[in-house]
C-alpha cells in the first residue's frame, strides 16, 4: 500500500514562508550588547580625569587671569579679589603706553626677549642639526656620544640651572677659573657673569646648553627615514658633503624642522624657570625676559591687575605668531607640492 501524500493547509504554508526571511532581503537589526557599549565608552571614561585636570589646572586659571586683568587688583584686595574695582582696559593702556615707565619697561623686556629667543632658537637648531648629521655615520663610541648629548635634556631644570649658577660665580666659579686663571684670557680681574650686560650671555649659554639636545633628538629621529641610497647616488654624481646637506638632508627634514622651530620658540619665549633660578626674583636689566618681568610686576609690586594684563597681551602675541607661522609654512608647503 502506498500512503497518500501529506498536504499542509494553505495558511500553514504561508506561515512557514513568512517565518523565513528571503535570502536577499534585509536582516533584522542587531541588538547592541551592554558589553560592547561599555567597551566603546571605556576610552572616553579613561580620558575624563585628564580632561578635568586640564580644565582645573589651565583653563580655569586662564579665565580668572583674564577677569583679573580688568580689575585694579592690588595687595589690598588679596583676601577677596572680587571686590577689586573694575577698571576696564586701563591696565592694558598702562601696559602698552611706552611713554610711561610701566609701558617703557615692558617694551624693553619684550625686545630683550625677542633677541634672546632668536639667538637661543637659532643656536639650538644649528647645534642640534649639526650633531644629528654627524651622528648618522657609523663609528666606534657613537652610542655613548648619543647618550652623552642627551644628558642636558634629561637633567631636571632646577638642578642644571643651579649648577650653572655656581659655575658663573665671580670668585669661586669654574667659568672664571678656566677663563682667567687657566687660560689667562680677559685679564686677572674676574668677570661678573650674573650682573650687568654679561648676564644676557650667561642666560643665553644656559638656555642653549639645555635646549639643543631636544633639537638633536628630533632631527636625528627624522633623519632615520631618509634613504641612504640618495646620499650614495649624490656622491656618485660628485656632490660634496655640503651639497648633500643642502639638497637632501634639509629638504627631507623640512616638515620636522617647521614644528621643531615653533616648539623651541614657544618654550624659549615663555621660559621662566631658567632666569628665575639663575638670577632670583629680580633679574638684571640686560636679562629681563618678559616672563620674569611679568612675575615682578605681579608678585613683587603686588599689582596683579597690571601683571594679568601683561600676561594676556603675551598670550595674544604668541597666538598671533603661532597662527601666522603655521599659515605661511603650510602655504609654502602647498606651493612646493604644487610645483
Amino acid at each position: 500500500m502506498t500512503s497518500a501524500p501529506t498536504t499542509l493547509p494553505p495558511d500553514a504554508k504561508a506561515g512557514g514562508r513568512a517565518g523565513r526571511a528571503p535570502a536577499g532581503g534585509p536582516r533584522p537589526g542587531r541588538v547592541r550588547r551592554p558589553g560592547r557599549l561599555r567597551r566603546t565608552a571605556l576610552p572616553y571614561l579613561l580620558l575624563l580625569p585628564a580632561l578635568l585636570l586640564e580644565l582645573l589646572i589651565h583653563l580655569v586659571p586662564m579665565v580668572m587671569g583674564i577677569v583679573m586683568s580688568f580689575r585694579q587688583l592690588t595687595q589690598f584686595f588679596i583676601r577677596d579679589w572680587s571686590r577689586a574695582p573694575w577698571t576696564g582696559f586701563d591696565n592694558y593702556r598702562l601696559a602698552v603706553d611706552v611713554n610711561r615707565p610701566v609701558g617703557e619697561a615692558l617694551l624693553g623686556s619684550f625686545l630683550t626677549t625677542c633677541l634672546f629667543t632668536l639667538l637661543s632658537v637659532g643656536l639650538c637648531w644649528l647645534l642640534g642639526t649639526a650633531a644629528a648629521v654627524f651622528m648618522q655615520e657609523t663609528f666606534r663610541g657613537r652610542g655613548f656620544l648619543r647618550a652623552l648629548f642627551l644628558v642636558p635634556y634629561a637633567l631636571p631644570v632646577y638642578a642644571a640651572v643651579i649648577t650653572w649658577a655656581f659655575m658663573f660665580q665671580r670668585d669661586n666659579g669654574m667659568v672664571n677659573h678656566l677663563i682667567h686663571d687657566q687660560l689667562g684670557l680677559g685679564g686677572a680681574e674676574h668677570t661678573f657673569w650674573l650682573l650687568g650686560d654679561n648676564s644676557f650671555w650667561a642666560l643665553l649659554t644656559v638656555s642653549v646648553w639645555k635646549g639643543w639636545p631636544f633639537a638633536f633628538l628630533i632631527v636625528m629621529a627624522a633623519l632615520q627615514n631618509v634613504p641612504k641610497d640618495l646620499y650614495e647616488a649624490a656622491a656618485l654624481d660628485g656632490a660634496g658633503i655640503w651639497q648633500q646637506i643642502r639638497r637632501i638632508t634639509l629638504p627631507s627634514v623640512g616638515a620636522v624642522n617647521q614644528v621643531l622651530i615653533l616648539v623651541l620658540f614657544l618654550w624659549t619665549f615663555n621660559d621662566f624657570n631658567t632666569p628665575f633660578v639663575l638670577f632670583g626674583k629680580s633679574a638684571p636689566e640686560a636679562a629681563d625676559l618678559i616672563s620674569i618681568h611679568i612675575y615682578q610686576s605681579s608678585f613683587v609690586t603686588w599689582n596683579f591687575g597690571t601683571g594679568s594684563a601683561m600676561s594676556v597681551l603675551l598670550l595674544l602675541f604668541l597666538l598671533l605668531v603661532t597662527a601666522g607661522y603655521l599659515f605661511f609654512t603650510t602655504r609654502g608647503r602647498k606651493d612646493a607640492d604644487a610645483r
